[in-house]
């Protein structure tokens, strides 16, 4: 094998053929080759393998120095900023927190007089009506009390009957002393002197006398109607705590715990701050689903939201809005409690299940939105670098809405159509030129869109 010389070109001489190949400056000077002979194994392979790795290279210098006339000497110094573009989509927060099943009214019912338990109709699970009575009480004195008022108003009554008729007495008295009085007065004017003047004035004063009488008796009428209506009212007060010894369901529901039995001595609710109740009484036809919203979400919260609720003790799912809130926050968890009313009818829902609640807090229905990376909300003005037509960065301070996981609303600083810089904005500065590049960001919304 002929000797390797650093810039030339190799000559291969099979049989006088002159066959240049350039290899990147090498030169091969094999001198001439007769075809009838057999070169070398190694020799021949060496040739080979020499041959394909200068087209190789050839081939990968050619590529690379076509790539840089393509691009350019400008587009090596641009640095390339991923962008996304801004457009109109719907957007929506949704809240996923679990909420606790509790019944629309619960109340424990006490006494309102002391009393022994008489009777105990109910028992824990037991279905009731409202007005149904659930317990009685036996109070003897209350009894007794309700006899006495119940007399008291009796003798009043009498009493007036004849208030009444000392009204009419009095008043015929008067009617009579005063007939005299007047015949008396006419004859002494017709004929004077003919009546004496002392008789005159004992008829006067027999007049006014019955006249007073009248009056009395009216004053002590109107005293007795009065006492009548005091009487009434002790009446009714002893009669209305007599009915308290009744303990009836103030609505429809069911007993969720019985605390006494037959023979229980009962204290008084309104007495006794420790008094014992008698049961325990749940509306459960309709239940209150209870969810805390959190302090940063609490201000969106609205009645008429709508929620979708999973319980996974049932597997039911199914859809509600918001009833009412509390409108202020817990100072010890920092969150507002919202309600959904549930109907529960079939009874399959109890009060202390918790379910899954997806709560729609904020929508927007076309919404300007860009990634949530090319907001910088680092400081007290929120902004994004636009990319202008002229492929430059500008700095503009934007009004931020709703925002997601992936994407946030813009309200105003920004049209639609605009692109802004999505990842990486420290490393750009307003008025650089830049090389636009859809973000890898932006790509996986468009799906998500799709």
């Amino acid at each position: 094998m002929s000797d390797i010389a650093q810039g030339t070109v190799a000559d291969f001489r099979p049989e006088g053929l002159r066959l240049r190949v350039p290899y990147a400056g090498l030169r091969f000077n094999t001198g001439v080759y007769n075809m009838c002979k057999r070169p070398s194994l190694v020799s021949t392979g060496i040739i080979v393998l020499l041959t394909l790795a200068s087209f190789a290279v050839l081939g990968c210098k050619g590529n690379s120095s076509q790539a840089r006339a393509d691009e350019g000497p400008a587009n090596l110094s641009r640095p390339i900023a991923p962008i996304a573009v801004a457009t109109r989509t719907p957007l929506s927060n949704t809240l996923n927190v679990a909420g606790e099943f509790l019944p629309f009214q619960e109340v424990e019912l006490h006494a309102k007089v002391a009393g022994y338990i008489k009777h105990i109709y109910v028992d824990i699970g037991d279905r009731v009506r409202m007005g149904q009575v659930l317990a009685t009480l036996d109070v003897p004195e209350l009894t007794a009390q309700v006899q006495g008022a119940d007399a008291g108003v009796r003798q009043t009554q009498d009493q007036i009957i004849r208030a009444k008729s000392e009204v009419l007495r009095a008043e015929a008295n008067y009617a009579a002393f005063h007939s005299a009085a007047e015949r008396l007065q006419k004859a002494s004017d017709a004929r004077p002197g003919l009546i004496a003047e002392q008789e005159l004035d004992d008829a006067q004063a027999k007049d006014r006398v019955a006249a007073a009488q009248v009056d009395s008796a009216k004053s002590a009428l109107s005293a007795m109607e009065q006492q009548l209506g005091v009487s009434q009212a002790d009446q009714q007060h002893y009669s209305s705590l007599a009915d308290y010894s009744r303990i009836t369901a103030p609505f429809n529901g069911v007993i969720t715990w019985r605390y006494a039995d037959t023979g229980s001595l009962i204290q008084a609710g309104t007495s006794n701050a420790s008094s014992m109740p008698v049961v325990k009484l749940a509306e459960v036809n309709i239940l209150r689903l209870r969810i805390p919203v959190p302090e940063s979400l609490a201000g969106f919260v609205k009645d008429g939201d709508s929620a979708t609720v999973h319980v996974q003790a049932t597997g039911e799912k199914f859809t509600g809005k918001v009833a009412r809130s509390t409108a202020s926050l817990d100072t010890s968890t920092r969150t507002m409690q919202v309600e959904i009313d549930v109907p529960n009818k079939n009874g399959k829902l109890t009060p202390g299940m918790y379910a899954d609640v997806s709560l729609d807090i904020r929508r927007a229905g076309n919404a300007l939105a860009v990634p949530v990376q090319a907001v910088d909300q680092s400081g007290s003005q929120p902004f994004v670098l636009v990319v202008d037509k002229n492929n430059r960065v500008e700095k503009r301070a934007v009004t931020i809405g709703i925002s997601t996981a992936n994407r946030i609303g813009i309200l105003n600083g920004l049209s639609d159509g605009e692109r802004v810089i999505a990842a990486n904005m420290g490393t750009f500065q307003p008025g650089e030129e830049v090389t636009p590049h859809r973000s890898a960001v932006e790509s996986a919304n468009a799906g998500e869109a799709q």
